[in-house]
């Protein structure tokens, strides 16, 4: 937790008594939880002296907290929602991801100084690390589209680019009413928004609580004319802060997000962001005569002043952290909100489908392409399909197993911890371009702070000895000499039905290399649905006489990749997890990670593949970028090393009754795979 003014207190210390008086406190969970690991013991009673009372900002309960303290002598803390809160307002329910808890006084009210004012006027704010943090994170939730509230389309149509930007804020709202404003102030502020810009269009945001019916703004139709519009759709504030030439508000947290996208935004109330010299402010504030930069703002505001939250780990953690979850949520939020329609899902997927996608809309399901339409025709559903059965024409999306799957084979039906959506093509089949391959181009430059994510992320999975399917596995003895493992794989599996080309299944592979490697030691690793008699490629003793020196059966992968020397595959992913550690790879097929100048490619051509990706680009699009999780503790989707988390400690729920069942019934029957595989 580098650089948070509120780091988790020493082992041993007390916490100190916070004595409440507002129902919230007691009734939110998660509030109190963050108090607890700030240092706090929420209670009630009667406070002495030298406890502490906590109220919710300026909230019409805080009259008594504040009464009761004055009477008592005990300090006053103000506690609200920090800066990047969740998906949805509070009112919706949903706990927030963080906290402000001010000793001063309160953000939004400058009649009394802050310790938001205190750290933006006082702390040096110059020290590099910190700051370059600060630029990453901005960058980071412009390009995830994250804001207080990030229930937001980032594909919703916009005004043409070129208008002006006026921000509603809800009616009386606190930072409104302490910030030493009212409605003049938002008609004074349309006024000079049209006097600045005779000619321009005007476009008036209104604030998300205010399109959900919740609260009234301060403008409606009859601010409008032929040059001035209301923006009601929940646009993404990155997105309408592009196109916008000027930037008007009185106190919305928008404003700050303008400073953030480059604005200088006119400023008509006295909120935390004003008077440091990146607005145009129309009220001075004597105190704050500091000069900052963006990234200064940005890290006092949303690094040194909250105390942020993660649920999965419960503790607290780093702005980065916060980052990495409610990108998680968006996503999964943005993409189901609609509603799916899976077509051809297997009965035992189901269960993992309806998980994965359906918390924000059921997902409904059909066995034929054509019911599927019909039932998406109904609705604005999309359509989803399992990759292996989709024909080529259609236009679902694409839906298959993730690079870090599970404890445990799909093939005996354990649920997956992660999923790819694909609505160009699939990561394994070259023949067209997929997300995933557009995602490894695009990541061929990345942000310092976006590298070093891959970078721990590689060393949490080399070093915690993770794979797709973590089975484990014996650490066999190996022999000297120079080692060249090759990964045996499913040989009618539709990774090397559309992958290959001359060299198609595991006998050829291994002539191959042994033809190019007379000399070396060559270690065969049959596939685990292969050695499990599950699927197609297995390959006799008899045959693998003068090719193959030894056979890994039942070994641990990822144990043995450390010490070879090379990976000669087709389209294994054990030659991803071979680049994790820095093995060098030879590719006879088109696997997603082959053609970006990290291997010796020696398959078919991939043309498409001219960026220049380094390790920690492919790994950022490969497991950061490209899957989907659902973390199997909460339910709820997370980030990639929430995942590494469950799988390094093992909390992972077992498969239900019905599945063990069917899994041992699938091991009778292997030799009918075709009933249960998709």
């Amino acid at each position: 937790m580098h650089g948070q003014a509120h780091a988790p207190r020493a082992a041993g210390d007390d916490p100190r008594r916070l004595f409440h008086f507002n129902a919230g406190f007691l009734t939110q969970r998660r509030v109190r939880r963050i108090l607890q690991l700030a240092g706090y013991r929420p209670t009630i009673g009667k406070p002495g002296p030298d406890d502490l009372v906590g109220v919710w900002g300026h909230s019409p309960y805080a009259r008594r907290g504040e009464a009761a303290a004055q009477a008592s002598g005990a300090a006053l803390v103000r506690v609200e929602d920090a800066f990047l809160r969740s998906l949805f307002p509070g009112r919706s329910g949903e706990p927030p991801l963080g906290l402000v808890i001010d000793h001063g006084g309160m953000h939004f009210d400058p009649a009394q100084r802050s310790d938001l004012e205190r750290i933006l006027a006082e702390e040096p704010l110059d020290d590099a690390a910190l700051l370059a943090r600060a630029r990453g994170a901005i960058a980071r939730l412009q390009e995830a589209h994250l804001s207080k509230y990030s229930a937001t389309d980032p594909t919703a149509p916009l005004p043409d680019p070129g208008y002006v930007l006026v921000i509603d804020q809800t009616r009386s709202d606190a930072s409104v009413t302490h910030g030493m404003a009212d409605a003049n102030s938002f008609r004074e502020m349309l006024f000079h928004a049209r006097d600045d810009h005779p000619g321009a269009r005007i476009v008036i945001k209104t604030h998300p609580e205010t399109m959900a019916g919740h609260r009234g703004g301060y403008f409606g139709p009859g601010e409008l004319d032929d040059r001035t519009a209301l923006l009601t759709d929940p646009v993404s504030p990155w997105a309408l802060l592009e196109g916008a030439i000027a930037v008007y508000t009185v106190s919305s947290q928008l404003g700050f997000e303008a400073i953030l996208a480059g604005h200088r935004p006119h400023v008509f109330g006295r909120p935390f962001y004003a008077g440091w010299g990146l607005t145009e402010d129309l009220h001075t504030i004597p105190r704050r005569n500091r000069s900052l930069t963006r990234a200064q703002l940005f890290a006092g505001a949303m690094m040194l002043y909250p105390v942020w939250y993660d649920p999965f780990h419960d503790r607290l953690c780093a702005l980065e952290q916060v980052i990495d979850i409610l990108d998680a949520q968006a996503r999964a939020w943005r993409e189901d909100r609609h509603g799916w329609v899976a077509q051809g899902m297997r009965l035992w997927k189901r269960g993992a489908i309806q998980g994965f996608f359906g918390a924000a809309k059921g997902v409904r399901f059909a066995d034929t392409p054509a019911k599927a339409r019909g039932l998406a025709a109904k609705s604005r559903a999309r359509r989803m399909v399992w990759a292996a059965q989709a024909d080529p024409e259609d236009d679902a999306v694409r839906v298959e197993d993730g690079f870090l799957r599970s404890r445990g084979l799909g093939a005996r039906l354990v649920p997956p911890l992660s999923l790819v959506c694909d609505d160009l093509g699939i990561y394994y089949d070259p023949t067209r371009e997929s997300r995933l391959e557009r995602l490894i181009a695009t990541r061929a430059e990345l942000h310092p702070d976006q590298a070093d994510r891959a970078r721990a992320l590689i060393r949490r999975i080399t070093e915690g000895g993770l794979s797709k399917y973590n089975l484990g596995g014996a650490h066999p003895d190996l022999p000297e000499g120079r080692l060249i493992l090759v990964p045996g794989q499913v040989e009618d599996d539709a990774s090397i039905r559309t992958g290959t080309g001359t060299v198609a299944t595991n006998r050829a592979l291994l002539q191959a290399a042994r033809a190019a490697n007379p000399d070396a030691v060559i270690l065969y690793k049959p596939h685990p649905d292969v050695e499990a008699g599950l699927r197609k490629g297995n390959i006799a003793p008899v045959d693998l006489v003068g090719l193959a020196d030894r056979v890994l059966d039942l070994s641990d992968p990822a144990a043995i990749l450390p010490h070879v020397d090379e990976v000669w595959t087709m389209t294994s992913l054990l030659g991803f997890e071979a680049l994790l550690r820095g093995v060098k790879v030879v590719t006879l097929g088109a696997p997603f990670y082959a053609g970006w100048g990290l291997t010796r490619h020696l398959g078919p051509a991939l043309p498409r593949r001219s960026a220049r990706p380094t390790p920690e680009g492919l790994v950022h699009a490969a497991l950061i970028d490209y899957p989907r999780y659902r973390d199997p503790v909460t339910g709820q989707p997370c980030p990639v090393e929430v995942i590494a988390t469950r799988l390094e400690d093992g909390r992972l729920p077992a498969p239900g009754v019905p599945l063990r069942l069917l899994s041992k019934l699938q091991g009778m029957l292997a030799s009918q795979a075709h009933l249960w595989r998709r």
